[in-house]
């Protein structure tokens, strides 16, 4: 479905939906958690955040930088690039897991205002700096990259291989 889904909208107006949709769950738990003690019914807003939080990242950052990862590199530095996404996919999995218990003891019912404030960050990151990779050759991408027109026939990896083999 995630595919599907991906191939339809583009990745990064998935991408950017997923962030911003994830950025109102964090501020509407925030509020449901800073609230709670006066509204018993805040505790129903702050579960259904956490759904929309989960949903949204299922949408949008849990599975569109692989496709991005995956669409900005050529062929040769593929992999390392992937490998190095993934360690840091981890890694910061990692440090989040092991420091929540911490930070929310220390920052109490904000604790979400953290990753909101990062959240909004990363929003305007990939609003500004993340091109969309849907139906782009690695060619058309790096131009982006290099802010350049693409010449009207670009030559591509296997193209210029051919071409080094022949002389």
């Amino acid at each position: 479905l995630q595919v599907f889904l991906v191939e339809k909208a583009g990745r990064r107006s998935l991408f950017l939906a997923g962030l911003m949709g994830m950025l109102i769950s964090a501020v509407a738990m925030t509020v449901g958690l800073a609230l709670l003690s006066q509204f018993a019914w805040m505790s129903y807003v702050s579960m259904v955040a956490i759904f929309l939080f989960v949903i949204f990242f299922e949408v949008g950052p849990g599975p569109i930088p692989w496709f991005i990862v995956a669409e900005l590199f050529s062929q040769g530095p593929r992999p390392a690039a992937i490998a190095v996404a993934g360690f840091c996919n981890w890694a910061c999995n990692f440090i989040v897991g092991m420091c929540f218990q911490y930070i929310a003891d220390l920052c109490g019912p904000y604790v979400f205002v953290i990753f909101a404030v990062l959240l909004l960050v990363f929003f305007l990151f990939a609003y500004f700096k993340v091109p969309e990779t849907k139906g782009k050759s690695f060619e058309e991408i790096a131009a982006v990259f290099r802010r350049k027109k693409l010449p009207a026939k670009a030559m591509t990896e296997l193209e210029d291989l051919r071409g080094s083999e022949e002389a």
